[in-house]
């Protein structure tokens, strides 16, 4: 999850939200590659989940990738919750279980992508073998309850966990016990970017099957190949998972702005501390309504910079495009769908054909792969298609 971000000029109009996704577009000579990815850390002598305190917590090994790296602290109340690397190298941060996640710097190639997964992996192994640390590379944690499973000190998520249970059933699954790998991918234009966006979430359904990676829960088969996958079927629909909408004819960025503008907030940031805002939309927001209970407290660009990255469609843009389907797996999975994607998306032919491929799948279609999809994986079907028979197609594309 991104570092949250405090940008003080003030936000007046609807040109200013869309003008903050239009500063994406850039070249196609300069398209980079971002990848994402999270494990569960557990204790080597019995399997526990690591907890942030400790002097072998999270904590401890956040701050031995400190004087690994030579990479700069990410506090919040004085507590170390991620690092930043120099010169745009990326950064290293908490999920709210605990999962320990990489997020990477924008890079040229798939071979820099493994290469800097290796490193990442390499380093933290080696911090984390003194600490009798290991990981796991999963969609899901496959032993712990819910209630066995740590919580992580970053004010975002305590706002978060008080507000999940209101707005779906598994929310708190989706927080605590999950993992995934993601994608971020560049645009050149509005129209570059819908059909990236369209295209991309047809065939999110099958990076779920393709990567289908968390069949256990609680020490059981729990009855699915991508329990991460179910569990966004109810997390907050109203800010996640799949919001058929956006692959209509006429989308845009302009769409997407309106959109964001009805989802509940989550937070502000102001004087370093997060002030719970999810009794109001964005738009509710820039119209006043905070006003009696925050006098003088005015919308700006980083509200709404940290407000666009607390949605959660099954692709979500921002300055670049996030394939978020996937579970999370080893090493190999993560060179493996930056690779899937990069060859679908970057190249102009391979773009055209996959467009083609999906042209006739409609919202409804995609919906019904998208449900069908967790406990049925590459069996599941569109119009008479299973996901194995698309996902050759893809492949050859």
């Amino acid at each position: 999850m991104a570092r949250d971000t405090v940008d003080e000029r003030p936000l007046e109009n609807l040109d200013q939200m869309i003008g903050w996704f239009t500063r994406g577009c850039k070249p196609k000579e300069d398209w980079r590659i971002g990848t994402e990815h999270e494990k569960f850390a557990f204790y080597t002598d019995d399997f526990s989940p690591v907890p942030y305190e400790g002097d072998n917590g999270i904590e401890a090994l956040l701050k031995g990738m400190e004087k690994e790296l030579n990479w700069d602290a990410i506090t919040d109340e004085g507590r170390v919750i991620g690092l930043a690397g120099p010169n745009g190298m990326g950064a290293i941060s908490i999920e709210p279980g605990g999962q320990f996640e990489l997020s990477g710097a924008p890079l040229e190639t798939i071979h820099q992508t493994c290469r800097e997964s290796n490193q990442h992996l390499r380093a933290v192994k080696s911090v984390a073998k003194d600490l009798g640390i290991a990981f796991l590379g999963t969609g899901s944690s496959p032993v712990w309850s819910l209630a066995e499973t740590p919580k992580m000190p970053k004010s975002r998520y305590k706002i978060m966990t008080n507000y999940m249970p209101k707005v779906g059933t598994r929310g708190l699954d989706m927080m605590y016990r999950t993992a995934t790998i993601q994608v971020n991918l560049d645009f050149s234009d509005e129209r570059d970017m819908k059909r990236k966006l369209q295209t991309s979430l047809k065939l999110q359904p099958l990076a779920s099957a393709l990567f289908a990676n968390s069949p256990f829960t609680e020490g059981k088969p729990n009855g699915e190949l991508s329990w991460r996958s179910g569990v966004w079927h109810d997390v907050d629909n109203q800010r996640g998972g799949y919001h058929p909408e956006m692959l209509n004819s006429d989308y845009g960025f302009d769409a997407y702005v309106e959109w964001c503008l009805d989802v509940p907030m989550y937070f502000i940031i102001r004087d370093n501390k997060y002030i719970d805002m999810t009794h109001m939309t964005f738009r509710e927001f820039m119209n006043g309504k905070a006003a009696k209970e925050l006098p003088g407290v005015e919308a700006t660009m980083g509200d709404w910079s940290n407000h666009v990255s607390t949605v959660f469609p099954d692709v979500r843009l921002k300055q670049f495009l996030e394939m978020r389907g996937a579970d999370g797996g080893p090493w190999r999975g993560i060179c493996a769908l930056p690779a899937l994607w990069v060859g679908l998306l970057y190249d102009d032919e391979a773009l055209d054909a996959a467009e083609y491929l999906v042209k006739n799948w409609t919202a409804d279609d995609v919906g019904h792969l998208r449900n069908d999809v967790p406990a049925q994986g590459l069996d599941a079907q569109i119009n008479g298609h299973s996901m194995l028979e698309i996902g050759k197609q893809v492949l050859k594309i």
